[in-house]
């Protein structure tokens, strides 16, 4: 916790909570929602671990693989104009994260981690820090080991964190967004909240993270005309305060089959 982050942390709060006032999918829901403080824990202290081990994996995967990309194609993708590294950032780091996403769906273990971020009930901006820090640590260093690599410049990378953490702020809110046509090339809040729908139809659908056109080609896309889900959460007796939680993936099973599932809290 530092406090550029509580900063930040404010900041996007006078963002969101207007635009969710005003815009809001579900009118009812309170702000104070239930599990907000379980989900301001996250927001305030997960940054760190999260941002450590990201910088450790990718500093780790690009000295091992760094060898593999020539010099020069580093150097011609540098001095590319900005906008158009960002694009190209977009799509390559969308790709890995879609097939790393899927694995964590596909994959029990990995599922253990995700279950967590699916554990949410009442979707808002807030509700989108709730990850699990090796979820994210893993999720993200798919994105952006192939963009160091490639030598995009420090420009269009923080460029792209920038906009990346904006747009996924977005799709958890509460907010209902018509982006018309657009819904079936970039990835809106109504594509996303279907993915957490506590829904069959819905189950391993809407993978990407920023190009829902990803969805489309994999055949993984749920986008069923302007309805919204009903309901959110897993069938997982996943606990609900935030320590019992990064546990969670870790522990016997057996140990928290009594624990009350996120869907019955």
């Amino acid at each position: 916790m530092d406090i550029l982050n509580l900063k930040s942390l404010l900041i996007t709060a006078l963002i969101f909570v207007p635009i969710e006032h005003f815009f809001a999918l579900r009118p009812s829901q309170r702000i104070f929602r239930k599990a907000f403080f379980n989900d301001l824990i996250y927001a305030v202290f997960n940054g760190v671990p999260i941002t450590v081990g990201l910088i450790a994996t990718v500093t780790l995967a690009t000295s091992i693989l760094g060898w593999l990309v020539p010099a020069f194609v580093g150097a011609a993708i540098s001095s590319q104009p900005v906008w158009l590294q960002l694009l190209e950032i977009i799509v390559i780091a969308d790709i890995g994260f879609y097939f790393t996403h899927r694995a964590f769906h596909a994959i029990p273990f990995l599922w253990n981690f995700h279950a967590v971020h699916h554990s949410i009930e009442e979707l808002d901006w807030l509700a989108g820090h709730r990850i699990h820090p090796v979820d994210q640590i893993l999720t993200k260093s798919a994105s952006f080991v192939p963009v160091y690599l490639l030598g995009f410049s420090e420009e269009s990378i923080a460029l792209f964190v920038f906009i990346f953490h904006a747009h996924a702020l977005l799709l958890h809110a509460n907010v209902r967004l018509n982006v018309g046509p657009l819904r079936w090339f970039i990835a809106s809040p109504q594509f996303h909240h279907w993915h957490h729908a506590r829904e069959r139809a819905a189950y391993d659908k809407n993978f990407a993270a920023q190009l829902a056109f990803i969805d489309v080609v994999f055949g993984t896309m749920h986008l069923p005309g302007k309805l919204v889900p009903e309901c959110y959460g897993v069938d997982d007796p996943i606990p609900s305060h935030y320590v019992e939680q990064l546990a969670y993936p870790l522990l016997p099973k057996g140990k928290i089959n009594e624990v009350p599932s996120a869907r019955d809290a």
